[in-house]
Order: C-alpha cells, then structure tokens, then sequence
C-alpha cells in the first residue's frame, strides 16, 4: 500500500514506525451512541452505501484538458458544497479504491442465508415455521412473462392501446428494428 497525497511522508519506514508510536502514546477515547433514527435509518443508510457507486454521475461539474471536476461537500467547512478538480489519473486512482478486488463482494450472508447451507437451513427455517416446503418438481419454473403477470397483475400481452386485445408479434424486421431501435411491429387481435 503506497500512501497519497499529504500521507506520502509515511510511505518512509521511519516516519510510519514514528506514526504509530504517536498513536500509541494517545490516551483514546471511544463515545459511542445510539442512533438518532433508531434502527430503520441506519438499515436505510446502509442500504444505500453498499448499492452505490463511489461518485453518481450527477456530481461530475467538467471534463477538461486532462482534470475532472466534482462536486463534493466540505464537511470541516460547514458543510458546504464546493467544486474539487483532479489530474484526471489521480480521480481514476481515488475512484479504483472504491472497487472491490476480484472474488470479494460487498454484501455477505451470514446465519442461516449463508451460503454453504443455505439451502437446508432455509427448509429447516420451513419446517420449524410450519410453511410447506417448496417441491421444484411439482410446481414448474413460471417464465419471465408469468413472474410479470404475477407480481403486477398485468399480462405482457395485453394491448398497451386500447387493453383489451392481446399483443400478437406479426414480423419482425431485423434490419430496420437495429438502425432505428424500434419494437417489432405488432397488431392487436
């Protein structure tokens, strides 16, 4: 791990031995409190930090001359929302931080969805609930249509116009469907 920015000096053995004998000698102090919110928001906080990217598209102000500008806010400054510009390698190396390496994954199961044995705590789960267990050979997997029927109580065939008549794919024309990205033309019967 090399150190960036105003760290760099600690990239140096000796300053980093130096570092942490410094943070050794400090009397800390750990307050800790409950959440103003209570549970619900801290579950919402979290949920929106591990479905994120590491910066939204809305926050990038200018792409010039080899500098990207952003948006951030300066939280030692009250808060407020100010304008940051990089070397464009240095934003690419800050943003590559935020990605996880191959093989690890931001969100672990952990008890019973984990998953070695997932599948015989979840009918254990089943069993102890009173809930019938789920038989794949006598209910067959629903098609993406019959999931969407199901969970929006729509058809996928219904006529989008008049919501009677079913949609019924007549020709599709290849060539024309690529160049303009256009649906396939369709009649209503």
């Amino acid at each position: 791990m090399k150190f960036q920015g105003s760290l760099q000096e600690l990239n140096d053995p000796g300053n980093f031995e130096a570092f942490l004998k410094r943070c050794r000698k400090r009397e800390w102090v750990v307050y800790s409190k409950p959440p103003f919110g209570g549970m619900d928001q801290v579950l919402d906080y979290l949920s929106r930090y591990t479905h994120r990217v590491a910066i939204s598209n809305h926050r990038l102000a200018r792409l010039a001359d080899g500098k990207v500008t952003f948006r951030l806010r300066d939280y030692k400054d009250g808060n407020k929302q100010k304008l940051m510009t990089l070397d464009a390698l240095e934003f690419i190396r800050r943003f590559l931080m935020h990605v996880l390496p191959h093989g690890f994954v931001r969100i672990r199961h952990y008890g019973f969805l984990a998953n070695p044995c997932c599948e015989q705590n979840l009918s254990l789960c089943r069993q102890l609930l009173g809930v019938a267990p789920i038989n794949a050979e006598e209910s067959p997997a629903e098609d993406w249509k019959q999931r969407y029927e199901r969970l929006t109580g729509e058809s996928i065939n219904l006529c989008p116009v008049c919501r009677q008549g079913n949609v019924v794919v007549v020709e599709i024309i290849e060539a024309f469907n690529q160049k303009l990205k256009s649906p396939p033309k369709m009649d209503s019967s």
